[in-house]
Protein backbone atom coordinates (compact mmCIF):
# COMPACT_ATOMS: atom_id res chain seq x y z
CA UNK A 1 0.00 0.00 0.00
CA UNK A 2 1.36 3.54 -1.05
CA UNK A 3 0.84 6.19 1.07
CA UNK A 4 0.35 9.81 0.02
CA UNK A 5 2.30 12.47 0.99
CA UNK A 6 0.79 15.71 1.03
CA UNK A 7 2.78 18.81 -0.43
CA UNK A 8 2.73 21.87 2.01
CA UNK A 9 2.34 25.06 0.81
CA UNK A 10 2.91 28.31 2.36
CA UNK A 11 0.26 30.31 3.48
CA UNK A 12 -0.36 34.05 1.97
CA UNK A 13 -0.61 36.85 4.71
CA UNK A 14 -1.37 38.94 2.96
CA UNK A 15 -4.26 37.57 0.58
CA UNK A 16 -5.72 36.66 3.87
CA UNK A 17 -5.18 40.26 5.60
CA UNK A 18 -6.52 42.38 2.24
CA UNK A 19 -9.50 39.81 2.28
CA UNK A 20 -10.21 40.48 6.20
CA UNK A 21 -9.67 44.46 5.56
CA UNK A 22 -12.16 44.22 2.45
CA UNK A 23 -15.20 42.51 4.02
CA UNK A 24 -14.62 43.44 7.72
CA UNK A 25 -17.43 45.75 7.94
CA UNK A 26 -19.97 43.87 5.34
CA UNK A 27 -20.89 39.95 4.46
CA UNK A 28 -19.53 38.36 1.36
CA UNK A 29 -23.11 36.75 -0.22
CA UNK A 30 -21.09 33.58 -0.74
CA UNK A 31 -21.12 32.61 2.63
CA UNK A 32 -23.95 32.59 5.17
CA UNK A 33 -23.97 35.39 7.98
CA UNK A 34 -24.39 33.57 10.83
CA UNK A 35 -24.80 36.90 13.23
CA UNK A 36 -28.43 35.15 14.21
CA UNK A 37 -27.21 31.77 14.75
CA UNK A 38 -24.52 32.61 17.57
CA UNK A 39 -22.09 34.62 15.61
CA UNK A 40 -20.36 34.99 12.31
CA UNK A 41 -16.43 35.68 13.65
CA UNK A 42 -15.11 31.98 13.04
CA UNK A 43 -17.02 32.12 9.85
CA UNK A 44 -15.03 35.01 9.22
CA UNK A 45 -11.94 33.80 10.27
CA UNK A 46 -12.36 30.39 8.30
CA UNK A 47 -13.02 32.32 5.21
CA UNK A 48 -9.93 35.00 5.56
CA UNK A 49 -8.05 31.77 6.25
CA UNK A 50 -9.71 30.22 2.84
CA UNK A 51 -8.49 33.87 1.11
CA UNK A 52 -5.12 32.79 2.05
CA UNK A 53 -4.58 30.08 -0.30
CA UNK A 54 -6.17 27.54 2.11
CA UNK A 55 -8.12 24.46 0.36
CA UNK A 56 -10.46 22.62 1.93
CA UNK A 57 -10.95 19.65 4.06
CA UNK A 58 -13.81 17.55 3.25
CA UNK A 59 -13.34 14.75 5.64
CA UNK A 60 -17.42 14.73 7.37
CA UNK A 61 -17.20 15.71 10.32
CA UNK A 62 -13.80 16.66 11.33
CA UNK A 63 -12.61 18.15 7.86
CA UNK A 64 -13.05 22.19 7.45
CA UNK A 65 -15.39 22.81 4.58
CA UNK A 66 -17.68 25.25 3.38
CA UNK A 67 -20.76 24.56 0.57
CA UNK A 68 -23.26 26.18 1.84
CA UNK A 69 -24.86 26.96 5.53
CA UNK A 70 -26.25 23.40 5.94
CA UNK A 71 -23.07 21.48 4.26
CA UNK A 72 -20.28 23.14 6.23
CA UNK A 73 -18.35 21.38 8.99
CA UNK A 74 -18.31 22.70 12.60
CA UNK A 75 -14.66 23.57 12.22
CA UNK A 76 -15.89 26.33 9.53
CA UNK A 77 -18.17 28.30 12.02
CA UNK A 78 -17.21 27.31 15.89
CA UNK A 79 -14.32 28.77 17.75
CA UNK A 80 -13.16 25.42 19.76
CA UNK A 81 -13.66 23.42 16.72
CA UNK A 82 -12.00 25.80 14.53
CA UNK A 83 -9.01 25.42 17.11
CA UNK A 84 -9.17 21.66 16.77
CA UNK A 85 -8.87 21.59 13.54
CA UNK A 86 -5.95 23.67 12.60
CA UNK A 87 -3.74 22.56 15.85
CA UNK A 88 -4.59 18.54 15.50
CA UNK A 89 -5.01 18.44 11.01
CA UNK A 90 -2.65 16.22 9.36
CA UNK A 91 -4.81 15.88 6.55
CA UNK A 92 -5.17 18.74 3.03
CA UNK A 93 -5.85 22.05 4.46
CA UNK A 94 -4.59 24.60 7.20
CA UNK A 95 -2.65 23.61 9.84
CA UNK A 96 -2.05 25.74 12.80
CA UNK A 97 0.26 25.64 16.17
CA UNK A 98 -0.59 27.45 19.54
CA UNK A 99 2.10 29.97 20.02
CA UNK A 100 2.74 32.95 21.90
CA UNK A 101 2.39 36.91 21.08
CA UNK A 102 5.71 36.90 20.09
CA UNK A 103 5.21 34.91 17.52
CA UNK A 104 1.83 35.74 16.09
CA UNK A 105 1.88 37.32 12.54
CA UNK A 106 -1.05 38.83 9.99
CA UNK A 107 -3.31 36.32 8.70
CA UNK A 108 -2.97 34.64 11.92
CA UNK A 109 -5.96 34.02 13.82
CA UNK A 110 -6.49 34.58 17.81
CA UNK A 111 -9.58 33.30 20.27
CA UNK A 112 -10.81 35.12 23.13
CA UNK A 113 -12.67 32.92 26.25
CA UNK A 114 -15.12 35.93 27.98
CA UNK A 115 -15.91 33.22 30.59
CA UNK A 116 -12.93 31.38 31.19
CA UNK A 117 -11.19 27.64 29.74
CA UNK A 118 -12.60 25.48 27.61
CA UNK A 119 -14.88 27.96 26.55
CA UNK A 120 -13.42 30.23 23.96
CA UNK A 121 -15.90 32.32 22.72
CA UNK A 122 -14.37 34.64 19.55
CA UNK A 123 -12.10 34.46 16.49
CA UNK A 124 -10.20 37.60 15.67
CA UNK A 125 -8.11 37.80 12.25
CA UNK A 126 -4.46 39.63 13.13
CA UNK A 127 -4.09 42.20 10.48
CA UNK A 128 -1.23 44.35 12.21
CA UNK A 129 1.45 43.07 14.80
CA UNK A 130 4.10 44.64 16.68
CA UNK A 131 6.75 44.21 19.95
CA UNK A 132 3.50 43.51 22.23
CA UNK A 133 -0.50 42.75 22.35
CA UNK A 134 -1.02 46.60 22.36
CA UNK A 135 0.67 46.99 18.85
CA UNK A 136 -2.17 43.92 17.31
CA UNK A 137 -4.56 45.32 15.67
CA UNK A 138 -7.32 42.89 14.19
CA UNK A 139 -10.37 42.46 12.38
CA UNK A 140 -13.73 40.32 13.31
CA UNK A 141 -17.19 40.41 12.50
CA UNK A 142 -20.35 39.41 14.63
CA UNK A 143 -19.25 43.23 16.53
CA UNK A 144 -17.91 43.99 13.39
CA UNK A 145 -14.66 45.62 13.31
CA UNK A 146 -11.35 46.62 11.40
CA UNK A 147 -8.21 48.26 12.67
CA UNK A 148 -9.11 47.12 16.41
CA UNK A 149 -7.08 47.63 19.15
CA UNK A 150 -6.87 44.06 19.91
CA UNK A 151 -6.55 44.94 24.09
CA UNK A 152 -10.07 47.12 23.87
CA UNK A 153 -11.08 43.71 24.77
CA UNK A 154 -11.49 42.04 28.00
CA UNK A 155 -11.05 38.77 28.08
CA UNK A 156 -10.52 36.08 30.62
CA UNK A 157 -8.42 33.53 28.44
CA UNK A 158 -6.46 34.34 25.21
CA UNK A 159 -5.16 31.77 22.82
CA UNK A 160 -2.50 32.44 19.20
CA UNK A 161 -2.58 30.62 16.51
CA UNK A 162 0.00 30.58 14.56
CA UNK A 163 -0.98 28.96 10.72
CA UNK A 164 1.89 27.03 9.73
CA UNK A 165 0.91 26.25 6.00
CA UNK A 166 -1.69 24.58 3.75
CA UNK A 167 -1.27 20.78 2.59
CA UNK A 168 -2.64 19.80 -0.34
Amino acid sequence: MQVRKSKIDKYNREKAVQYAIEWALRRNPQYYNFDKLGGDCTNFASQAIFAGGAVMNYTPIYGWYYINSQKRTASWTGVNYLYNFLTSNKENGPFAEETDVNDIMPGDIIQLSFDGKPNFNHSLVVIKTGSSLENILITTHSVDRIDYPLTNYIWSDIRFLHICGVRK
